[in-house]
């Protein structure tokens, strides 16, 4: 019996995981210009630089709730597949 998923579709959820990977990158790389003058003994950054920083939470919840929608989804699946199993 062949699988009917195919090797290209997207699952639900997987965008919001890659757009929040992408910007948790985005707040790690802002974490460290923001931080390195600090190391470095030179000019600190004005303050709102910092709030790049937050972006790194912003990612990680972004994914998370991608990674959430994700089981849903594969859940709701197997509820399907399987009607006689439901509660």
């Amino acid at each position: 019996m062949r699988d009917k998923t195919q090797t290209n579709s997207a699952a639900p959820g997987d965008r919001l995981i890659r757009a929040g990977a992408v910007v948790f990158f985005l707040g790690a790389v802002a974490t460290l210009v923001t931080v390195a003058p600090l190391l470095l003994g030179w000019k600190p950054f004005p303050t709102y630089m910092f709030g790049l920083s937050m972006l790194m939470g912003v990612g990680f919840l972004v994914a998370g709730a991608g990674v959430l929608r994700s089981v849903a989804a594969g859940r709701r699946q197997a509820r399907e597949a399987a009607p006689g199993a439901s509660r």
